[in-house]
């Protein structure tokens, strides 16, 4: 890349980022300090903003750079992200936003320990939430590391390391000095940035094609190398019985994933009511399916007017696809149009990257004080507000840390396939105690437990020993060879195990349920009576 991309990418990224660090020192010399401001942003939040939000924190550097560098390699395969992210939404709609919402106050564990014994249930799903929240801050991390990389001049490694700790900084200062009120409006402004970004380059490439589809795709195909067969189910998920159920098992991942994502729950919380909450999804949705539209025409037109092959030259996993397609489409490389629509696209995906680790930030250091800490450390009493809003702040920090340190592990692997991963955990673990908890009356703390642990564990150590760590090429660990699991997503098998589990300790255990609490749970959660 020239001089004058790097320094107008630059002067964005700073402008941003200036932004962004004013609207947070203005909320924290705005607030009242106290757990809801700094977990629900005071609940003062109405369903435009909060469907803004959700989609400014839904719409991740998996979806803008990851789902279209996919596409742009594989064609079709790479649309089952797409498809995958969207569909997800309408499992949330029905199942879960409304009820979340009249049940919990701050977290996930909040909807299950309503009616459970609240200690072991609040540990089990405060570290499941913890672990779902990091795997989802590394492929942030790994998509801004591409992104400065391919402005440095696509090889620089200390570029990428450098970046990752940047962003890592800086989501600990968002989190730690704004809490959930500077987060939700940087998210909002981050859509609005994404939207206007996303739909300026999906006009540019259907102009280029004249406005026709099928020429496009047709491009695609033509120029991916494979014909026909660029457009049609098998390319990346073709072939062995390994690869057919792989496709599988990240379909399931990714539907079942988004109402387990404790990030996404959180922003239930930020609305005065559950009309509110179901008002922001329905919002979300329509910002997301135009969205996730777009990105099939952006990661087909990559394929067509940069090709497989170049994309593949500058990111091996296709992170770069986007920002190499706004070049071509201003101008090509040494021209101002080229340059000035490459910066704002850099710019853009970077913006993403910020808002969404701030998001999966604040949720994962509130699960470690509002349900790690007041359980492990006051012993059955409720921590003051003051003191759980100081141990988020510094698990913040702490969990930065840590997904800084695993982002720079996982530098080269694709955005969304990590996020699928998270998924996983996320559906494995999340989900079915959340759904026992809403709807099965039987349900015990043994069973949640069980539930949380049983699906977590397995999704984890299925990673570990799968060809995504070790044993293939593109492996974390590419020297070594331990895996013993053949598929790279472990959904089709920790997702089962999960509500099997949970269904297992509840018919094994010895407590009944509570009928009393499950009953004032359900009016709870249908009609709203008594939520916070």
């Amino acid at each position: 890349m020239t001089g004058d991309h790097q320094t107008l990418a630059l002067l964005l990224f700073s402008a941003f980022i200036a932004v962004t660090l004013a609207i947070t020192t203005w909320v924290s010399r705005n607030r009242h300090g106290s757990a809801e401001e700094f977990y629900a942003g005071g609940r003062l939040f109405s369903p435009l903003e909060n469907g803004f939000a959700i989609a400014g924190d839904y719409m991740s550097a998996a979806s803008f750079l990851g789902i279209s560098g996919l596409i742009a390699l594989f064609g079709y395969d790479g649309m089952l992200y797409s498809v995958g992210f969207l569909v997800a939404w309408l499992v949330v709609l029905l199942l879960v936003a409304e009820l979340v919402r009249n049940c919990g106050r701050f977290t996930l564990a909040d909807v299950v320990a309503a009616r459970m014994a609240e200690r072991p249930v609040r540990i089990a799903a405060g570290t499941s939430s913890v672990t779902v929240s990091v795997l989802y801050l590394v492929a942030q991390m790994v998509g801004a590391g591409s992104l400065v990389a391919l402005l440095l001049g696509g090889t620089s490694e200390a570029a990428r390391s450098w970046t990752v700790i940047g962003v890592g900084a800086l989501m600990v200062i968002y989190v730690s000095l704004g809490g959930m009120r500077a987060t939700t409006w940087i998210q909002i402004v981050k859509a609005v940035l994404l939207m206007a970004g996303t739909i300026t380059l999906t006009v540019l490439v259907l102009l280029r094609f004249h406005g026709d589809f099928d020429q496009l795709l047709a491009a695609a195909a033509e120029r991916s190398g494979h014909g026909r067969d660029f457009l049609a189910p098998g390319l990346r998920y073709g072939g062995e019985w390994t690869s057919r159920l792989d496709f599988i098992s990240l379909g399931i991942a990714l539907v079942l994933g988004t109402a387990g994502l404790p990030h996404i729950l959180s922003r239930f919380y930020t609305v005065p009511t559950a009309r509110a909450a179901r008002r922001s999804v329905v919002w979300a949705i329509g910002l997301i399916g135009g969205f996730y539209l777009m990105t099939i025409v952006l990661g087909f037109g990559a394929a067509a007017i940069i090709g497989p092959d170049a994309v593949r030259s500058s990111n091996a996993s296709g992170n770069t696809a986007v920002p190499l397609l706004a070049l071509d489409l201003g101008g090509g490389a040494g021209s101002t149009g080229g340059t000035v629509l490459f910066a704002i696209v850099a710019a853009v995906a970077f913006a993403t990257i910020l808002a969404v680790v701030a998001g999966i930030t604040l949720a994962s250091s509130a699960s470690v004080a509002h349900d790690l800490y007041a359980s492990l450390r006051r012993r059955g009493k409720r921590a003051k507000p003051y003191s759980e809003v100081t141990v988020a702040r510094i698990a913040a920090a702490g969990i930065g840390v840590a997904a800084i340190g695993l982002g720079l592990l996982a530098r080269d692997l694709n955005v969304a396939f990590l996020v699928g991963l998270a998924f996983a955990v996320a559906a494995s673990a999340n989900l079915p105690v959340l759904l026992y908890s809403l709807f099965w009356r039987n349900f015990t703390t043994r069973g949640a437990v069980w539930s949380v642990y049983g699906g977590l564990v397995p999704s984890v150590l299925l990673v570990v020993v799968s060809p995504v760590v070790s044993g293939s090429p593109d492996a974390l660990f590419p020297g070594v060879d331990f895996h013993v699991f053949p598929l790279q997503n472990p959904g089709v098998v920790s997702i089962p195990l999960g509500f099997l589990a949970g269904w297992i300790g509840t018919v094994t255990s010895s407590e009944p349920a509570d009928e009393a609490k499950h009953a004032e749970t359900e009016v709870r959660a249908l009609t709203g009576a008594g939520a916070v």
